[in-house]
């Protein structure tokens, strides 16, 4: 079963913490935010993984990104989920904190370098859609996209790359590698 009641319960519980409890938007667009993690799990679904990880795919913000009177943490998940899910999902979750952009991206980058191929996967889908979504809407309306942002254009751009560049050191072979090469070149052309 392709539709199979794992993806159907994530697809749920994700529109529900990102949709029906915040009403979230992607970054200065009028597109609800439901929308990523949906792209995160079609593209991880194509890539070959299996339901859980897709499933981990459609959760991946939950834990970020849930409203605090509506806080997923990592055990919610596995109740829900199972300890395989929750995770992978905690892995590829940066944690809340006040530090500098800066800081916190170094360090995101630097837990690559200890995931599993489960996580992997997700973080590389994740990096994909939102960097594939940054270039289209930066061929759209140019520089103005990077006013959505709480780093400059340069470090944006650092940023999809690095991460890009670890995840390949980290695994070469992962079916995202073809895509996450096209996108650290077509970063470096803007």
């Amino acid at each position: 079963m392709l539709y199979s009641s794992v993806i159907k319960k994530a697809i749920r519980f994700s529109i529900n913490t990102h949709e029906v409890y915040q009403k979230q938007k992607r970054k200065g667009k009028d597109i609800p935010y439901i929308i990523h993690p949906l792209i995160v799990g079609l593209l991880l679904s194509r890539g070959g993984a299996d339901e859980e990880i897709v499933a981990a795919g459609i959760l991946h913000d939950t834990i970020e990104d849930s409203a605090a009177f509506k806080k997923v943490t990592k055990k919610i998940l596995n109740d829900r989920f199972g300890e395989r899910v929750a995770e992978v999902v905690a892995s590829v979750s940066e944690k809340p904190d006040r530090r500098a952009w800066d800081e916190r991206k170094r360090e995101a980058l630097e837990r690559i370098a200890h995931f599993s191929h489960s996580s992997l996967m997700v973080k590389a889908a994740d990096v994909l859609a939102n960097g594939s979504e940054l270039l289209n809407d930066h061929r759209r309306i140019g520089d103005k996209v990077f006013a959505r942002f709480a780093a400059p254009k340069e470090k944006i751009i650092w940023y999809y790359s690095a991460a890009s560049k670890t995840l390949l050191k980290k695994w070469p072979r992962t079916p995202f590698a073809a895509d996450l090469k096209s996108l650290v070149d077509d970063l470096a052309k803007i």
